[in-house]
Formats: structure tokens, C-alpha cells, sequence
């Protein structure tokens, strides 16, 4: 299973993300919800570099999937990049939760506050 933990600030803005695990929904190479999930999350990561302008803070297993992570300090940000930053990971937020919608047994979703 995929388990997606999105993190909000003290602002309620999302300022990191976590995806870890495998979906195990079909054989590799056909399973929908890992592909689902990647492309909107790597869809999230990609947006973030090129419609924002800056390259946060990933981790990726590169060699084995099964884990993703972003993270956004955003007290370096212009209000612009920190806009369009909070939008694509909504989105993001939406999108995952709406794949949870429909395959809940391979992805779950879930959000934090960061205290």
C-alpha cells in the first residue's frame, strides 16, 4: 500500500509531502494506482520547479520507488512562488485523494499539523 502523509504549517499551508510504500494494484509495469500516484506526484514536483522557479527540497528512492518526499521553506520564497507552490500541492492533496476515492486498498491519504 501507498501511504501519503501531507503536512501543513502553523499557516495551514502545505510545506511538505511523504510517499512511501508500493500499491501492489497489478504486475510491475501495470499497476494504475503506482502509476496514478507518480504522475501526479512527480506532476506536483515538476510544476513546483518550473511554474514556481525554485527547486525544493526532494528526496526520491530512485533505485527502488516506494518513496517520495518534498519539503518547502517557504520563508524564503517570494508571496508569488509561495502562491503558485500552494496551489500545485492542493491540487496534488485532491488528486491523491480522489485515486484514495477509488482504490482506498492500495493508497491512503492522510494530512498533519505541524505544531
Amino acid at each position: 500500500m501507498i501511504k501519503a502523509v501531507i503536512t501543513r504549517d502553523t499557516t495551514g499551508a502545505i510545506n511538505h509531502f511523504t510517499l512511501s510504500g508500493h500499491a501492489d494494484a497489478g504486475e510491475y509495469g501495470q499497476d494504475i494506482v503506482c502509476s496514478a500516484v507518480s504522475a501526479v506526484s512527480i506532476g506536483a514536483v515538476n510544476g513546483i520547479e518550473a511554474l514556481a522557479g525554485f527547486t525544493p527540497d526532494v528526496e526520491a528512492d530512485e533505485v527502488n520507488g516506494g518513496h517520495l518526499a518534498l519539503a518547502v521553506d517557504r520563508g524564503s520564497l517570494t508571496g508569488e512562488q509561495q502562491h503558485i507552490t500552494q496551489i500545485l500541492l492542493e491540487n496534488l492533496l485532491l488528486s491523491l485523494q480522489s485515486i484514495e476515492e477509488q482504490y482506498g486498498a492500495y493508497l491512503t491519504v492522510s494530512t498533519a499539523n505541524q505544531h
